[in-house]
């Protein structure tokens, strides 16, 4: 159906529950896009290519979920950003990080500024747009230190200057012998290019991986 309709279909939902929202109506992220109550278009609803993107965001969960198991700062969780629709996970140094310039489409400098605040290592799993139209796992640090574009990668991975990020595609995935394996290690090579340029104290933040929802056990 067009956002439009899913759009007041939401709202009404929730009114009849007496649920009080303020739903801001400008899509995140997106240049030249409509407020969501004045989108109209048709949006044909493919349910094969849903299910197979489901069942992809399933396995990059468990692989990030994996990954955020070896280290010990701050961490996000592993979540998915609506505006380019990626799942993400994103490891902190813990030093504050230069003023980011803002700009992106349709999401507040203040926001991107808080979100990069300190710091980051963040890696996830983007479906493609218009400006890169491939499904491809992702790295990037901010601020991005000297030579980490240089920095050597798995095989099929490599820096992406248009996108200012690391690109490790599907395709590239999918066709491995061993594609968690592949994925587990760009996660770990972009981190620790990111991590060893910037000089994190990798002794203080670093550790073994371990199991998710599984605590450590401390001597």
């Amino acid at each position: 159906m067009p956002v439009a309709d899913f759009h007041q279909q939401v709202v009404t939902l929730l009114a009849a529950l007496g649920v009080e929202t303020r739903i801001t109506p400008m899509p995140s992220e997106l240049a030249d896009a409509k407020p969501f109550e004045l989108d109209h278009a048709p949006r044909p609803y493919d349910t094969a290519s849903v299910h197979r993107f489901w069942q992809i965001l399933v396995k990059a969960d468990h692989l990030f979920k994996l990954f955020r198991t070896g280290f010990l700062g701050k961490a996000s969780p592993v979540h998915l950003f609506w505006g380019g629709f990626d799942l993400a996970v994103t490891r902190f140094s813990g030093r504050r990080a230069p003023l980011h310039p803002g700009g992106i489409p349709g999401l507040s400098d203040r926001v991107t500024r808080e979100a990069y605040s300190h710091e980051v290592s963040s890696a996830g799993f983007w479906p493609g747009n218009d400006m890169y139209p491939h499904a491809a796992f992702y790295s990037y640090a901010y601020p991005e230190p000297k030579r980490f574009r240089d920095a050597a990668m798995p095989p099929a991975a490599k820096y992406e200057e248009q996108l200012g990020e690391f690109i490790l595609p599907y395709e590239a995935v999918r066709q491995s012998a061993d594609g968690e394996r592949l994925v587990m290690d760009f996660l770990q090579a972009t981190y620790a290019a990111a991590a060893d340029l910037a000089q994190w104290d990798r002794a203080a933040l670093d550790c073994a991986i371990g199991m998710p929802d599984h605590p450590r056990l401390v001597d």
